[in-house]
Order: C-alpha cells, then sequence, then structure tokens
C-alpha cells in the first residue's frame, strides 16, 4: 500500500513513520486491489490528532481520532479503519449474494419483449454544482472517482462537463454562448 505520510505542527519522525506504514500493512488483506494511505499526524497544544485516509478501487474511507498520545491516537484510528473496511467488505458480500438469486429473473426480463414499444425511461438526477477551475474540477473528479463531472466554470460562469476518456485523459464539453 502506498503510503503518504504528513507532519502538522510536528517533527518530522522516522519511528512514527514506519509505526503507521507497519500498521497500515495488516489491511492489504482486507483490499482486493492496491490502495492509496494518507496519513496526516498533528499536534494542537496538548491535542495528538491522527487522520487517515485509504482510497482505492471503489472505496474511500477516512477516520480520524485525537487523544493525548500520538501512539494510541494512531491505534485507535486504525482500528476504526479495520472495522469500517469490514463493514464495507460485508456490504460487498451481501449485495453479491442478494444478486445471484436474482440473476436468473433478469435475464428472463432481458429476453422478454418491452411491456411499452417504444418508450424510453429516462432517469433524472438533480445535482448542485459550485464554480471551480479546470484543474480543480480535475483533482475533484479523481477523488469521487466518477466518469464525469457537471460544474460551473468559475471564470465564465457557465455550466461545463469533465469526463474521463479511454486512454485516461480528460475531455471537457464547454458551451460557445
Amino acid at each position: 500500500m502506498q503510503t503518504a505520510v504528513t507532519f502538522k505542527n510536528l517533527d518530522s519522525s522516522e519511528n512514527l513513520k514506519s509505526y503507521v506504514c507497519n500498521k497500515l500493512d495488516r489491511f492489504d488483506r482486507f483490499l482486493d486491489n492496491p490502495a492509496e494511505a494518507s496519513v496526516v499526524l498533528a499536534v494542537e497544544k496538548f491535542r495528538h490528532q491522527a487522520e487517515i485516509n485509504i482510497s482505492g478501487d471503489r472505496l474511500n474511507i477516512n477516520s480520524k481520532e485525537e487523544t493525548d498520545n500520538m501512539y494510541s491516537a494512531i491505534d485507535m484510528v486504525l482500528d476504526k479503519l479495520e472495522k469500517q473496511i469490514k463493514k464495507n467488505k460485508q456490504k460487498i458480500r451481501e449485495r453479491r449474494s442478494a444478486f445471484k438469486g436474482k440473476a436468473e429473473k433478469f435475464e428472463s426480463a432481458a429476453n422478454a419483449p418491452p411491456d411499452d414499444e417504444g418508450v424510453t425511461k429516462i432517469r433524472v438526477k438533480n445535482i448542485e454544482f459550485k464554480p471551480m477551475d479546470v484543474e480543480e474540477a480535475v483533482m475533484q473528479m479523481e477523488l469521487v472517482n466518477k466518469d464525469f463531472l457537471v460544474f460551473t466554470d468559475a471564470r465564465t460562469d457557465k455550466v461545463n462537463v469533465l469526463y474521463h476518456c479511454k486512454d485516461g485523459h480528460y475531455g471537457l464539453i464547454q458551451p460557445n454562448r
């Protein structure tokens, strides 16, 4: 697992860094695909904060803990993350098992002729978008791991669509008017 450790108001310590990395290695057995971990260790007055964000394929888990000892904060946040990952894996297992029984129903329904000939069903989703520039939109799109993002360009105040191409690049749809 790729791990990035950031220290805030705290001297960079190789011991803390190796402690966190060794503890995060235990999550590799729970995760199917390679994941990235972003760790922020901070000290504010007498509070020691540990925040870990694990992001991977269809997974984004964030947890934060605060105690009077950095090592205990790290242990507590890792325990929280482990519970969240196990809960996520259990949900995936339940969805798969629920889908197995319904697969035959879907297959027979797919082969059946449509009820309303010529009627196309359209799913409507209302979204809220905020003004941002293209670079910020790319960063946001990478965070949410979606195929496209609708946003308002901060410079032109027009609605734009940023989409992910098959070749790994991004495309941008801008209105002419």
